[in-house]
């Protein structure tokens, strides 16, 4: 790759006023995202991908490089050179990356220099209308009836989502049937099916088939009750205090990257993020609630989140898919 332009890159009066990742002989920035085309990570990458650019003078591509729980396009950047023109943008099971896989490419803490902690949309659970579950707290008493009687379908084996169930079971001196899909999409639709008791997932992930009839939410693990599911109750409302949970989505460069490069990627980033358009499909569509942190507080934030389900992923001895 071609070295960007030193001087424009470390000048920090300059790109704070105007805030550009100039190069001197390309003109592309990557964002990567370390899953596949079609989840919401992408999706935020690819809304985020037009005002970046615009704000930044150059031209945004959004490579997906999937695999290893989402290890193998983190390593790609945390390899590539700190010029500001590679960036990651992934998802809440990055935390995870530690503890679930024996002998990770990189370090998670170290490897990579955080830029902004986008938001986060709150997990919820749901049903197909016609189980028997109305409530959390139904489900919850059947699986204490017997143990591993009630189904729930997940993203895989140490999401989030799988992670927050086991909180959950563990709180409540039970455990739920653990059945582990692909994608969110194949959980939905078996769950839609009936073949599964519940499905544990992102509430921008759920809300269009429970808009529609075709689930029933029982409760989301949101602090606060979301616009979109207005009559569905938080975990803390329904019994259940701390065990929140949120899908969330942060943007991290290769370690040393220049501070003034994040600075503009972190301005940029929160510029698009503010546009209306941009801002509508992430509070609507995404039902998140944006944050556009700094990026030390996206630092606190994600060392917290690797502490807290890693000891999960541990105590349970939970292998990836």
């Amino acid at each position: 790759m071609v070295r960007i332009n030193r001087r424009a890159l470390l000048g920090a009066a300059t790109l704070l006023a105007a805030p550009r990742l100039a190069a001197a002989q390309t003109n592309v920035v990557r964002i990567v995202v370390p899953f596949g085309p079609g989840g919401s990570t992408d999706a935020v990458a690819r809304l985020v991908a037009p005002g970046v650019g615009a704000k930044l003078g150059v031209t945004v591509v959004v490579e997906n490089r999937s695999g290893a729980a989402g290890s193998i396009g983190a390593d790609i950047v945390a390899k590539a050179r700190p010029d500001g023109l590679t960036w990651m943008l992934t998802f809440d099971s990055h935390a995870t990356i530690p503890a679930l896989l024996r002998n990770p490419p990189l370090n998670v803490l170290t490897d990579l220099d955080p830029v902004m902690l986008i938001g986060g949309s709150p997990y919820a659970v749901a049903c197909k209308p016609d189980k028997p579950f109305r409530t959390m707290a139904e489900a919850v008493a059947a699986a204490k009836a017997r143990r591993d009687s009630v189904s729930y379908g997940s993203t895989g084996n140490g999401t989030i989502g799988h992670l927050t169930m086991i909180r959950l079971g563990d709180k409540e001196g039970t455990s739920f049937q653990h059945v582990p899909y692909r994608s969110g999409g194949l959980a939905v639709n078996d769950a839609v099916a009936g073949h599964v008791d519940m499905m544990i997932g992102s509430a921008a992930l759920m809300l269009p088939h429970i808009t529609g009839g075709s689930l029933r939410p029982l409760m989301q693990f949101g602090p606060s009750r979301l616009s979109g599911l207005p009559d569905t109750p938080t975990c803390g409302e329904a019994g259940y205090a701390g065990l929140e949970a949120e899908a969330w989505w942060g943007v991290w460069g290769p370690k040393g990257t220049p501070p003034a490069a994040i600075a503009a990627m972190n301005a940029a980033l929160r510029e698009a993020l503010t546009e209306e358009r941009a801002r509508r499909v992430m509070t609507e569509t995404q039902q998140a609630r944006l944050v556009l942190s700094s990026p030390e507080e996206l630092r606190t934030f994600f060392a917290q989140q690797v502490e807290t389900w890693g000891a999960i992923v541990r105590a349970n001895n939970i292998q990836p898919d």
